[in-house]
C-alpha cells in the first residue's frame, strides 16, 4: 500500500542571482551560506519544515503545514531577505 500524506511546499531562491555571481562569485556564495547557516536552516527547524533540496541558490522545504509554512516565509526566517 502507498503511503499518502499532505505537505505544504515552499520554493525560493535569489533574485538576482546570476547578477550577483557575476559581480561577485565569491562574496555571492559566501553570503548565501551565511544566510542559509544563520537564517533560513534555524527557521526552517523552528517550523517543523524540513529541507529537501538545494540547487545554485534555490532551496526546496517541506512542511506538514500551511500555516508553519506561511509563518517560517513571513518570519525570521530570511528567506526572501537581501544577500547584501
Amino acid at each position: 500500500m502507498v503511503e499518502r500524506r499532505l505537505a505544504a511546499i515552499l520554493s525560493a531562491d535569489v533574485i538576482g542571482y546570476a547578477r550577483l555571481m557575476a559581480a561577485d562569485d565569491e562574496g555571492t556564495r559566501a553570503a548565501l551560506n551565511s544566510h542559509r547557516e544563520e537564517l533560513i536552516d534555524p527557521s526552517v527547524t523552528q517550523h517543523r519544515g524540513r529541507v529537501v533540496g538545494t540547487a545554485g541558490d534555490s532551496i526546496l522545504v517541506e512542511f506538514a503545514s500551511v500555516v508553519d509554512t506561511v509563518c517560517c516565509r513571513n518570519g525570521n526566517c530570511g528567506i526572501g531577505a537581501s544577500l547584501y
